[in-house]
C-alpha cells in the first residue's frame, strides 16, 4: 500500500506523466484522504527510513495533518502520530550533526504545522511535555550540544506557529474555536510561559554572535507572544539588554538569511511589545523600561540616520522602522492623555514624555523621503486632535503648535533634487502632491486649534518670500516663491467665507484681511514675472481662486489679464493649454468688470483661435492612460482651446459691452470659422477623415462661443438673466444656420451628430425663440437612420429643455413634428438589442420618452398629443406606455410609465368629484373616462400577476405604489363608476372574492393616498404567497 501511494503522488506531481495516469492518482489520492486509516499509510510515508522524496513527504503529511483537522484521527492515533513525529525529529533534529541531514524548508514548515495540529489537541491533558520536549532539542539548557540550529530553528517556528494558531487576532474564529484558544492560553501562561521566556535569553545569548537566522526567528517569537503573555518575563533586565545590544550594536550580528540587518527586527520587537494593550500607567512605565526615548535618540544620532543623511547611503529602511516606533509610542501617549481624568498625576507623567519624544516626531516628519514622513503623520493627526478637543490647550501644548507648523510649512516645499515637468519625474511629482494633500490636513488642524498661530505664520511666510522676489529682483529660488504662492492658496480654506473674502465691502475675517493684504503684494511684487513655469500656474490658479478681490479692485483687473495674455502663449504645453482653462475661469468671473478691455483681450488672443484638426496617430499607444492634466495629445490640446471660445464669448457678452461692439466682436471671431466650415465641407462629404474632424471641431468652437455669450435660459424670469439683444441673436442665427447646413450634409457621420447637438443645446439660450422655425431641421438632422438609441435619449432631453422653456410658443411647431418624431423613437425602442450596451441604452432611451410625455403634459400642452395630426400615434403611444408599466424585468420604467398615465388622468379626466361616491363627472376629453378604465385600470394588476413579479422587492413595491396613485387617480374623477367596474368587472374577472373585494373597494374609498398605497401593497404580497 505504502509503495502505492508513493507511486501516486509521484505520478501527481511529475509535469510529464499522462494525464489519464494523472486523472487516476488525483481521483486514488481524494480517496485515500476519506479513508479512516489514510493518515496512516501517509505518516510511515512521511517518517519512513530511507526518506522518500520530498513532494511524496510533504503530501503525506498534508493527508495526515486534514485528518487531525477533521478530528478522524482519536486520541489513540493522535498519540500514535505524536510519537512517530518524535522519533523522526529526534532523530533528524536533535544533535549536533542534524544539520548534515537537514530536511527542506517546505518539509520543516509542514512538520510545524503537524506540531501545531497537535498541540491543539493534546498540550492540555495528553502532551504537558510539549514545549519541554522542543526545548531538550534546541538544547539551550546544556552548552555541551548549544550548537543544535536545526533543533533551535524547529522550536522557534513551533512557537510561532502555536502563536499564529491560537492567538493571531486577525484569524476568523467560531465562538467554540475561540474559547479553546483561550483554554490553550490560560495553561501556557499558567505552565510554560516563563520557561519559553527563559529559553529567548538563552537563545540569543548564544546565537547573536553566530547566526542571525536564529536571532531573527527568535525576535519574531517574542514579538507575537507578547501580545497574550506575561509582560513582566519578557521585559527583564537580562533580556532587555540583549535586545538593546541587538539594537544598538548591529555590526557585530550576522546578518539574516534575506541579508537584510537584525536592527529591524529588533526594533519591530520593540513596536510589539509596545503594542500589549495595558493600563494608561502601565503603558507609560513601559516605555520607560524599554528606554524607547534612549533607543529612538541613540539611532538618530547613529552614522547611518545622521552623517550619512545627506547621502545615498542613508539607511532609510531603518529610518523608517525608527519612525513607526516613534508613531506607536506617541500614539499610546496621547491614547493615555485622552482616556486619563485630568487630575490623574498619570497625565503630568505623559505630558513630560510627549514633550521628549516631539523632537523625534519632527525629526521624522521632516525627513527628506515621504515614506519616512508619512510614518509619524498618523501620530501627529492624533495630536492635533486631541489639541483640539481641548477648549484651551494650556501653555505647554500652545509652545508645541509653532514648531510642529513650521515642520508642516517645510515640508510643503519641493526638495532641491526635484525637477518640476521633467517627464521621468511624474511620478515622484504625483505622489509630493498627494503628500501636499494630507499635510493641508494637518496644517488646518493646527488653525483648528489655534487660529491666529496659523494667519500669522502663513502671512509670515507669503510677505516675506514676496519681498524677497521684489528686493532680490527676482533672485530667489523657485522652490521658495512656489511654497508661498501653495501656502496663498490654501489659506483661502480659511479666509473664504460663503465664496467671498467680502461682507458689504468690508473683509469677512481677520484671516480674509490678511488675504487681501497678500493679493496686493502678489499683483505688486510682479512675480508674475519669474519665468519659472510652476509660479506662473499658482499665479494665474490663485487669481481664479480670489476673483472676488478684482471685483473690489477693478482697477488691477488689466494688470493681471496682461500676465494671463502672456501664459497663454506660453512655450510650455503644460502651462499654456492649463492656462487656457485658467484664463476662461478668470474671465467668466469677473466678466461684469471686462466691458473696457473685451477688445484688446480678444485681438490679444485671436491667434490662438485658428482650429488644426489633426487625426490621432495610429501609431501611439492607445492604452496610455495619461492625466487629464499630462495629456498632450491633439485631442487634449482642442478641448482646451475650446476654453478659449468660451472666455472670448464671455467678454463680448458681459453687459458692459455695447451691443453694437458685441456684434463686431463676435463677427470677428465668427466669420473665420464660417469661411473654415464652408472650405472644408466638401472634402469632408467627399469622404476626407481630416477635413471630417475639422467640421466636427469647428461646431463644437461655435457651439462653446454660444455658452460664453450667455447663460440665460428660456422661461428664466429673474431679473438679473436676460436674453441677448436682438441683433446679437440675428449673429447666432447666422451660426445656427452654418451648423444645420453641416449637418445636413454630413449627418450619417456620428461624431457631426455629437458636434452638432452639443451646439444645439448651447444656441438655445442665445437664440430665443428663434429656435423653433428650425426645429423640425435639427430633429432631421440629429436624428438620422443611423442614430443610436443613445443619440436619440439625448436628444429627447434636449428637446425637454425646449418644450419647457417655449411652453406658450410651441404648440404649433410641436404639432407638426411631434408624429414623425415619436415614429423615429418608436423604431429606436422597437430594434433589437445585442449585448449589455445596448441593453442600457435602450433602458435610457425609454426613459426619456416617457420623461418627454411627461413634460409634454406637466406644461399644459397634453392636447397636442391628441390633436386631428396627431391623433394615429395616439393609439402607439397608449400602447408603449401600457407595454413598459407590464414590464417586470424594468423596474424604473415601469414605475415612469404608472406616473405618466396617471399625470393623463389628471390633465384629461375632468375635475374631480366632491363628497361622496354617488356622483359623476364629465371628462375633458370625451371617452376618457371609459378609456381610462378599461385600459389604465387592468394595468395595475398586470404587473404584479406576472409568475416573474417579487412583491417583496423594493423597486417592485415603488411600481406597486405608482399603481396604487393611478388606481386613486381615476377613482378620483369617475368615483361611484369606476367602484362599479371594479366590483361587476374587473375584480370579479381577476377571480377575486366578495370579501377581498368589499375590502379592496373600501379602502379605495375611504384611505388617503399614502395609506392605500400601503394597502395595495400589501394585498398584492398576500395573494402572491
Amino acid at each position: 500500500m505504502d509503495a502505492q501511494v508513493e507511486n501516486a503522488i509521484e505520478i501527481a506531481w511529475n509535469p510529464q506523466s499522462d494525464q489519464n495516469l494523472k486523472s487516476q492518482a488525483f481521483e486514488f489520492l481524494n480517496q485515500l484522504r476519506s479513508e479512516p486509516q489514510g493518515w496512516q499509510v501517509c505518516l510511515a510515508l512521511a517518517t519512513r527510513e530511507p526518506r522518500a522524496s520530498e513532494v511524496v513527504r510533504h503530501v503525506a503529511l498534508e493527508v495526515v495533518n486534514n485528518a487531525i483537522q477533521a478530528r478522524q484521527v482519536d486520541e489513540q492515533g493522535l498519540l500514535f502520530v505524536r510519537d512517530s513525529l518524535m522519533n523522526y525529529i529526534r532523530a533528524y533534529y536533535g544533535g549536533v550533526n542534524g544539520i548534515a541531514q537537514h530536511d527542506p524548508i517546505t518539509i520543516q514548515n509542514k512538520i510545524t504545522q503537524t506540531i501545531t495540529y497537535l498541540f491543539i489537541a493534546l498540550y492540555a491533558s495528553e502532551w504537558q511535555t510539549f514545549f519541554d520536549d522542543f526545548l531538550v532539542l534546541a538544547s539551550t539548557l546544556s552548552t555541551s550540544v548549544a550548537e543544535n540550529f536545526l533543533g533551535t530553528t524547529l522550536y522557534l517556528k513551533i512557537l510561532i506557529s502555536v502563536h499564529d494558531e491560537i492567538a493571531d487576532t486577525i484569524v476568523q474564529r467560531s465562538p467554540e474555536e475561540q474559547q479553546r484558544d483561550n483554554d490553550l492560553k490560560d495553561v501556557v501562561r499558567e505552565r510554560d510561559a516563563r520557561k519559553i521566556a527563559q529559553s529567548w535569553q538563552d537563545i540569543i545569548s548564544y546565537w547573536k554572535t553566530r547566526d542571525g537566522r536564529i536571532i531573527d526567528h527568535c525576535l519574531s517569537a517574542i514579538g507575537r507572544w507578547a501580545s497574550w503573555t506575561d509582560l513582566s518575563l519578557i521585559v527583564k533586565d537580562t533580556l532587555l539588554g540583549l535586545l538593546f545590544e541587538l539594537v544598538s550594536s548591529p555590526e557585530a550580528i550576522p546578518q539574516k538569511e534575506d541579508g537584510n540587518n537584525l536592527r529591524d527586527a529588533s526594533l519591530n520587537t520593540f513596536i510589539e511589545i509596545l503594542a500589549k494593550k495595558t493600563k494608561a500607567n502601565d503603558k507609560l512605565d513601559l516605555i520607560e523600561i524599554l528606554r524607547v526615548k534612549d533607543v529612538v535618540s541613540q539611532l538618530i544620532t547613529s552614522p547611518l540616520l545622521h552623517e550619512l543623511r545627506p547621502t545615498s547611503n542613508y539607511d532609510t529602511d531603518l529610518a523608517e522602522t525608527v519612525a513607526k516606533l516613534v508613531n506607536n509610542t506617541v500614539f499610546d501617549i496621547i491614547n493615555v492623555l485622552e482616556t486619563a481624568p485630568a487630575a490623574d498625576p498619570v497625565v503630568l507623567k505623559a505630558n513630560v514624555q510627549l514633550k521628549e519624544f516631539l523632537p523625534f516626531v519632527l525629526r521624522f516628519f521632516a525627513d527628506e523621503y515621504d515614506e519616512i514622513c508619512s510614518s509619524v503623520i498618523p501620530c501627529l493627526t492624533d495630536l492635533l486632535t486631541y489639541f483640539r478637543k481641548k477648549a484651551r490647550p494650556d501653555s505647554d501644548y500652545a509652545s508645541m503648535l509653532p514648531p510642529i507648523l513650521q515642520a508642516i510649512v517645510a515640508k510643503m516645499k519641493y526638495d532641491e533634487t526635484s525637477s518640476w515637468g521633467n517627464e521621468d519625474a511624474q511620478t515622484d511629482e504625483a505622489e509630493f502632491q498627494e503628500l501636499r494633500k494630507r499635510l493641508q490636513v494637518l496644517q488646518q488642524a493646527v488653525a483648528a486649534v489655534d487660529e491666529q498661530l496659523y494667519i500669522d505664520t502663513i502671512s509670515g511666510i507669503v510677505g516675506t518670500s514676496l519681498e524677497n522676489f521684489q528686493n532680490r529682483r527676482g533672485q530667489v529660488d523657485w522652490r521658495n516663491i512656489d511654497l508661498a504662492m501653495h501656502e496663498m492658496f490654501l489659506f483661502g480654506e480659511l479666509a473664504v467665507k460663503s465664496a467671498s473674502l467680502f461682507s458689504k465691502t468690508k473683509p469677512v475675517s481677520t484671516a480674509a484681511e490678511q488675504l487681501i493684504g497678500m493679493m496686493f503684494k502678489l499683483v505688486e511684487s510682479d512675480v508674475a514675472s519669474f519665468s519659472h513655469p510652476a509660479i506662473q500656474l499658482q499665479y494665474m490658479e490663485i487669481c481664479v481662486r480670489y476673483s472676488t478681490f478684482f471685483e473690489a479692485n477693478p482697477h488691477l483687473i488689466p494688470r493681471v489679464l496682461e500676465n494671463f495674455v502672456r501664459f497663454v502663449h506660453h512655450n510650455h504645453v503644460k502651462v499654456k493649454t492649463r492656462s487656457w482653462y485658467l484664463f476662461h475661469r478668470f474671465i467668466k468671473s469677473l466678466r461684469q468688470q471686462l466691458g473696457n478691455v473685451a477688445q484688446t483681450v480678444t485681438q490679444a488672443v485671436s491667434d490662438l483661435l485658428p482650429i488644426k484638426a489633426e487625426l490621432p496617430d495610429e501609431s501611439s499607444d492607445n492604452d496610455d492612460m495619461s492625466s487629464d492634466e499630462n495629456d498632450r495629445s491633439a485631442d487634449a490640446t482642442f478641448t482646451s482651446q475650446l476654453y478659449l471660445y468660451e472666455a472670448i464669448g464671455c467678454m463680448c457678452g458681459s453687459p458692459a459691452v455695447p451691443v453694437a461692439n458685441q456684434v463686431i466682436f463676435m463677427q470677428s471671431v465668427i466669420n473665420p470659422l464660417f469661411t473654415d466650415l464652408e472650405t472644408h465641407l466638401g472634402p469632408a462629404r467627399a469622404g476626407d477623415e481630416r477635413s471630417a474632424l475639422q467640421v466636427h471641431h469647428l461646431i463644437m468652437a461655435l457651439g462653446t462661443l454660444a455658452r460664453g455669450f450667455s447663460d440665460w435660459t428660456p422661461a428664466n424670469t429673474s431679473p438679473s438673466s436676460k436674453p441677448p439683444a436682438e441683433a446679437v441673436s440675428e449673429e447666432f442665427a447666422r451660426t445656427a444656420e452654418a451648423i444645420l447646413v453641416a449637418l445636413e450634409s454630413l449627418n450619417s457621420s456620428v461624431e457631426i451628430r455629437t458636434a452638432a447637438r452639443f451646439a444645439f443645446s448651447r444656441l438655445i439660450g442665445v437664440l430665443g425663440n428663434r429656435v423653433l422655425p428650425q426645429l423640425i431641421r435639427w430633429i432631421d438632422g440629429l436624428l438620422s437612420r443611423t442614430s443610436s438609441k443613445d443619440e436619440m435619449a439625448l436628444f429627447l432631453r434636449l428637446l425637454d429643455q425646449v418644450v419647457y422653456g417655449f411652453k406658450t410658443e410651441i404648440f404649433d411647431i410641436l404639432n407638426t413634428l411631434l408624429t414623425p418624431f415619436l415614429q423615429r423613437v418608436f423604431s429606436g425602442i422597437a430594434e433589437p438589442i445585442s449585448g449589455t450596451d445596448d441593453e442600457i441604452q435602450l433602458s435610457e432611451l425609454k426613459l426619456q420618452y416617457l420623461g418627454f410625455l411627461m413634460v409634454i403634459l406637466n406644461n399644459d400642452l397634453g392636447s397636442v398629443l391628441v390633436s386631428s395630426v396627431n391623433q394615429p400615434a395616439f393609439e402607439t403611444v397608449i400602447s408603449t406606455i401600457e407595454h413598459f408599466a407590464k414590464d417586470v424585468t424594468d423596474f424604473p420604467t415601469a414605475k415612469l410609465a404608472f406616473s405618466v398615465l396617471t399625470r393623463m388622468v389628471n390633465s384629461w379626466g375632468g375635475p374631480d368629484i366632491q363628497n361622496g361616491i354617488a356622483q359623476t363627472t364629465q371628462p375633458s376629453l370625451p371617452g376618457f373616462d371609459r378609456f381610462m378604465m378599461e385600459r389604465f385600470s387592468p394595468l395595475c394588476w398586470a404587473l404584479p400577476s406576472n409568475t416573474a413579479f417579487n412583491p417583496k422587492d423594493a423597486q417592485g413595491r415603488q411600481v406597486l405604489g405608482e399603481a396604487a396613485g393611478l388606481q386613486r387617480a381615476i377613482y378620483a374623477k369617475t368615483g361611484q363608476e369606476y367602484l362599479t367596474w371594479l366590483r361587476d368587472v374587473e375584480l370579479r374577472g381577476m377571480g377575486m372574492n366578495d370579501a377581498t373585494i368589499d375590502e379592496y373597494l373600501n379602502a379605495l374609498c375611504t384611505l388617503d393616498a399614502k395609506r392605500f398605497r400601503q394597502f395595495f401593497q400589501a394585498l398584492v404580497q398576500r395573494r402572491n404567497r
